[in-house]
């Protein structure tokens, strides 16, 4: 995310997406959890994923956050080590050995939809 030509810094982005998700919570839709909640998560995001999350405004339910985390587990399982996993309407590729997030992108993305450098894919 860029704002006046600087990169911001994760601390604006958490507070940004702090701000959105008491926003969210306010109107009375199901709770968001919070960016320092999902930097606390089993599953680890990359600077790069944290950045994607934030510019293209995907936030994460505690269920979503949950099934993203059993998705890399079952992935392990099966000995992946480069996992598409799907979550609803949301992709993610995570390096399953260092249980880490590599990107991450829902359908509204205008993209091909091409996933590459994977080895194997969980439906959640």
């Amino acid at each position: 995310m860029k704002i006046n030509n600087n990169f911001v810094s994760i601390e604006q982005i958490t507070d940004q997406l702090l701000r959105q998700n008491q926003q969210v919570t306010n109107q009375n839709v199901e709770e968001k959890i919070s960016f320092a909640d999902v930097l606390e998560s089993k599953v680890k995001f990359s600077k790069h994923a944290g950045e994607r999350l934030a510019d293209r405004n995907i936030r994460l339910t505690e269920s979503q956050l949950e099934r993203l985390e059993e998705g890399t587990r079952r992935a392990d399982e099966k000995g992946i080590n480069e996992s598409l996993v799907l979550v609803d309407d949301m992709a993610f590729i995570v390096n399953v050995k260092n249980n880490t997030v590599i990107t991450a992108m829902d359908q509204n993305d205008n993209k091909e939809n091409i996933f590459t450098n994977i080895d194997g894919a969980v439906i959640m």
